[in-house]
Parts: structure tokens; C-alpha cells; sequence
């Protein structure tokens, strides 16, 4: 059977816009580099042509993840229940061992984007604070050391 990938409804619909776009216009940006670098004649010394082809390949290889990802996301409901944390979830927490509070929302990991504290429901930190409710502190194992989090609140 092959793997699941959690996403929202919105997480799907941007994963499915970034595909169209590497199919489409990446791809036919790179095919002309590609014509462009092989108009300057010997390949073999040609370090443009091998940059694009590098280019290309990566971009086939995203190309392909991004599609099975896609055709295997199984897309979650949004709810407004904020009795416990869900993939979904905005959590409020207090780190008492760093003396601070953080926001988090909880995702998929095709959504996580730790520049946005969207972090996935199996980071350490999303998998220790899924099903727990408000003034609850949960243990996060993460591969530096075990630390607390009490969960402030969740919307």
C-alpha cells in the first residue's frame, strides 16, 4: 500500500498549483537554457549546459515526488474544535525551561514550513501535542533532549 500524505484542502490546492508550474513554465525554461547553452557549440566544456541539465533533472525529480505526494494525499477536514490539538489545530504553548511562548499550527507534513511555525503532526513537537487539550504539558522527545511544553491554547 502506498504512504498517505496528510494535507488540507489548501495545502493540496498550493501542491497542485507549484506542479502545474514545474510542468509547465519551469520546465519550458529550462529546455531553452538548455537550447541556449548548446548553441554556444562544444558541450563537453560547457558549464551553462550542464548547469540547466543539472536544473532539469532536478526539476523532473521534484516533478515526480510532487505528483505521488498529490496522488496519494489523503486530505483532512477542517473542523472548529478546539477541545483538543488536530492536524489543523493553532496551538499557544509555553516553553517553561526557555522562559517563552510559541504559536504553532498543526500540519501535514507536505505543509510544514518551519519559517511559518507550520510544523507536521510527525515532527517531535507535532506528534507530542496531538489529542492533548489546554493546560495540559505534554513531553517532546526531540533528538537533543526531552523537554516540556504546557499547551496555553488552541484555536
Amino acid at each position: 500500500m502506498a504512504e498517505q500524505y496528510l494535507m488540507t484542502q489548501k495545502g493540496y490546492d498550493e501542491a497542485k498549483e507549484r506542479l502545474t508550474y514545474l510542468q509547465t513554465t519551469k520546465r519550458q525554461e529550462i529546455v531553452e537554457r538548455i537550447a541556449e547553452a548548446r548553441s554556444h557549440g562544444d558541450l563537453s566544456e560547457n558549464a551553462e549546459y550542464d548547469a540547466a541539465r543539472n536544473e532539469q533533472a532536478a526539476n523532473e525529480m521534484e516533478i515526480e515526488q510532487l505528483d505521488y505526494k498529490l496522488k496519494n494525499a489523503v486530505i483532512i477536514e477542517e473542523t472548529t474544535d478546539t477541545t483538543a490539538v488536530h492536524i489543523g489545530s493553532k496551538v499557544r504553548v509555553y516553553d517553561e525551561d526557555m522562559d517563552e511562548e510559541e504559536t504553532y499550527e498543526i500540519t501535514g507534513s507536505m505543509e510544514a514550513n518551519a519559517k511559518e511555525n507550520k510544523i507536521s503532526n510527525e515532527s517531535p513537537v507535532g506528534a507530542a501535542l496531538l489529542k492533548h487539550a489546554v493546560g495540559e504539558t505534554v513531553v517532546v522527545h526531540a533528538p537533543n533532549g526531552d523537554y516540556t511544553l504546557l499547551i496555553k491554547e488552541i484555536f
